[in-house]
């Protein structure tokens, strides 16, 4: 796979991986959370453990027991963010036990995950409701650690996954979201919401699809849930739409009169996380 520069911006830095809405959920909304891979046998077939994050603004961790740890809401600064990861990923497996990577200077040309990680191996979001992954269960407990522990879940929204589609995520903030990580390309996928949006068919266990907002090169459709919906309501109604949708993604004629309003007022609505 052909290198890339740290300069260059890559807009779906995940793409060609396996579970790439997951990487991107990960990434952008989901607070804690582990994901298992494996590096190749060029990079020595070792077992990672992919983690939302890390405390200290950790890029990495060799952890005292062996496990790797990789953070993919660490402090990356180039315009790949998989080339970023991998960088820390090679530096974290060459560090002694007990030891993490700290964010640093930029890296220079080198493999991205594509490279590094073994794509036949499937890669699935398990969400947490604390951070306790951080931990080496043979160590002690620091009082600055449980500190560190204790304010991270606090801060955290909470968050669970929906399992009987991929990668959607119930969230409760103020109210209940679900916000669902979509493959597709932008176009079909804004077009097929467009399709059941004017048909007054998007929305999803009595809630609404109030919009979208684009992630590391995906797109990522929120629907406001009523008030008390739990994780647990959503598993049919989810199913539901996602019948629906991939049904609307199958349609080729273009857009009437009153797909084309619904889609303008998607669009406008739409933010970028970057």
């Amino acid at each position: 796979m052909a290198k890339n520069p740290s300069s260059d911006f890559v807009l779906r830095p995940f793409e060609g991986l396996p579970g790439e809405t997951d990487w991107v959920a990960m990434r952008e909304i989901v607070p804690s959370a582990t994901a298992t891979a494996r590096t190749t046998a060029e990079y020595g077939s070792r077992d990672v453990t992919v983690v939302t994050l890390l405390p200290g603004a950790w890029t990495a961790l060799h952890r005292a027991d062996g496990t790797i740890l990789l953070a993919v809401q660490g402090i990356l600064g180039s315009g790949d963010v998989s080339r970023d990861l991998a960088a820390a990923l090679l530096e974290a497996l060459e560090l002694e036990p007990g030891t993490a990577v700290e964010p640093g200077e930029l890296p220079g040309e080198g493999p991205r995950l594509q490279d590094v990680l073994d794509l036949s191996v499937p890669f699935e979001a398990t969400v947490h409701e604390t951070f306790d992954f951080w931990l080496d269960p043979s160590a002690d407990v620091t009082p600055e650690l449980k500190e560190s522990l204790e304010d991270a879940a606090d801060g955290a929204i909470p968050t669970v996954k929906v399992s009987s589609v991929e990668s959607a995520y119930w969230c409760s903030m103020t109210r209940e979201f679900l916000r669902w990580a979509r493959p597709e390309p932008e176009d079909d996928l804004i077009d097929a919401l467009s399709r059941l949006h004017a048909k007054r068919e998007s929305g999803l266990a009595g809630g609404k699809f109030v919009g979208a907002f684009r992630a590391s090169g995906l797109v990522v459709p929120v629907w406001e849930l009523p008030k008390g919906t739990e994780a647990a309501d959503l598993e049919g109604p989810a199913t539901e739409l996602g019948d629906k949708l991939t049904k609307a993604l199958s349609i080729k004629e273009p857009l009437d009169a009153n797909e084309r309003r619904a889609r303008a007022g998607i669009v406008s609505r739409q933010v970028t996380l970057r």
